[in-house]
């Protein structure tokens, strides 16, 4: 069952994609990115990684779709079409996409138990991390203590992402004149 459920999930992961590299309504793509992102937390939920999924779906929908939303309405942007095909980019993607493929023949089947993250980091992680951090829940002292320099760069990322987009929006304000009704650009 679960095999089927994420068969479909990741057809329609793909199907938004096409469908969004095809738009050229940008209200249109930031809509279906909101989907995208919601499809991608349900994967993750199949996958047991809910508080993932949790994120997923309240940054990747929520935030970034209000953002994206908010920043189309006060630059009133419209995407203009190529004048020539893309073919470059395609092939460039294509290509990466078929290295990243190529890379997953490597890996162990999905859910087998004798991998090394198994076999020799979780147990130490249960073993040692009261001993090693003084914090008695495992889950807080991975992502503060063990993965604190990464937690701590998600963390910058998503700030500077959200400061940037606060600056886009308010550098891109615009006003109108109450009398004539014309534009008055923004300070």
């Amino acid at each position: 069952m679960i095999v089927l459920v994420m068969t479909v999930l990741l057809t329609l992961l793909a199907v938004i994609t096409i469908v969004i590299i095809r738009q050229r309504s940008l209200f249109a793509v930031v809509i279906l990115t909101g989907v995208y992102s919601f499809l991608m937390a349900s994967v993750l939920i199949v996958l047991d990684a809910v508080d993932v999924a949790m994120t997923e779906a309240s940054v990747g929908a929520g935030v970034s779709t209000v953002l994206l939303l908010a920043t189309l309405y006060l630059t009133q942007s419209r995407e203009y079409p190529q004048p020539r095909p893309a073919i470059i980019p395609l092939f460039v993607a294509l290509g990466i996409g078929g290295a990243l493929i190529a890379g997953t023949f490597g890996l162990p089947p999905f859910g087998s138990a004798d991998t090394p993250i198994h076999n020799r980091t979780a147990p130490r992680y249960l073993a040692k991390s009261i001993e090693e951090t003084t914090v008695p829940n495992v889950v807080t002292s991975v992502l503060a203590d063990y993965r604190g320099y990464d937690t701590m760069g998600e963390t910058v990322v998503i700030f500077t992402a959200g400061i940037g987009v606060l600056l886009l929006l308010l550098g891109r304000r615009r006003r109108y004149s109450s009398e004539t009704g014309e534009e008055i650009q923004g300070e």
